[in-house]
């Protein structure tokens, strides 16, 4: 699975001032980051907004993906949700062709226990004919993965074969680390905490900084696996301050800001999702002329 160790980029799905998809600005987004050098692209996270995409468009923007990519780089899909037979048909259903992986995240608003999280895993594995990434965010679904699921999910299932945590809590990232199968790999879904999560063991990020700085970012993690982290330290505080204020006002507002700022995309969001403030829009213009 060396294929999705370093840094994946959970890419934002650009919308027209009418809030259309912008098909000419996620070209120029997908090449940006392939261009900047990230090993893998992650379609239909948090960040690309996903829970906002009709069902149709969903099958046009990860079609378009796959066309613009040619195959350059691997394709993680994310397929999640809290209705676990929703979940099992949509990957029954959906063209798969052209991914390597799913992301699926834990279900959210239900809350569910623990066994019921292990049963709901169970029955995505046994759907899916692709390797699935677990994804934990207890700051967004309410209920957070505890160690032992994780390791016990690792352990059953030969599919599944990573987890993005997102809890922020790196002594259950550890727990994991320390105990896992020795080819799963602990991915990190927070920004500002790679460079002591990577110190940790872990194998990498998806990201979201790594919309607007592909080659910066990426670099600092492929240090970390390398083991220099004299190099890493140095790229991670260059990016530090911008990660805070990227999530001052929600995600995916700030990186799309920042993104129309460097010419890539716009920075429209979709309702519920608002644009950032006006302070922390000059404060993010300040970042990215820092950062030129």
């Amino acid at each position: 699975m060396n294929k999705f160790k370093g840094t994946g980029v959970a890419i934002v799905t650009p919308f027209t001032s009418d809030k259309a998809v912008d098909y000419p600005a996620l070209e120029r987004l997908v090449n940006h980051l392939i261009d900047g050098g990230i090993e893998y692209l992650v379609v239909q996270g948090t960040t690309g907004e996903s829970v906002t995409l009709s069902k149709q468009e969903k099958a046009d923007v990860l079609a378009f993906v796959i066309k613009i990519n040619n195959g350059r780089l691997p394709i993680v899909l994310g397929i999640g949700g809290n209705c676990t037979q929703t979940v099992v048909e949509t990957l029954k259903t959906t063209n798969l062709t052209g991914v390597n992986a799913i992301l699926s995240v834990s279900p959210y608003y239900n809350k569910p226990t623990q066994e019921g999280i292990y049963q709901h895993y169970k029955a995505v594995s046994e759907a899916s004919t692709l390797p699935i990434i677990l994804y934990n965010v207890p700051g967004r679904t309410s209920s957070n993965i505890l160690p032992q699921t994780t390791l016990r999910l690792a352990k059953d299932f030969d599919n599944i074969i990573a987890i993005k945590e997102a809890s922020g809590n790196l002594e259950q990232c550890m727990t994991i680390i320390q105990n896992k199968p020795e080819d799963f790999l602990v991915i990190s879904g927070d920004d500002a905490l790679v460079l002591p999560f990577m110190a940790c063991g872990g194998d990498g990020v998806i990201s979201v900084i790594a919309n607007a700085y592909p080659k910066g970012f990426s670099d600092m993690t492929r240090a970390a696996l390398a083991g220099d982290f004299s190099k890493a330290k140095e790229l991670h505080y260059q990016h530090f301050e911008m990660i805070h204020y990227l999530f001052v006002d929600g995600n995916p507002a700030g990186v799309k800001t920042v993104l129309n700022m460097l010419g890539v995309t716009g920075s429209d969001v979709r309702l519920p999702l608002v644009d950032i403030s006006e302070n922390t829009k000059q404060s993010l213009a300040k970042l990215v002329e820092k950062m030129k």
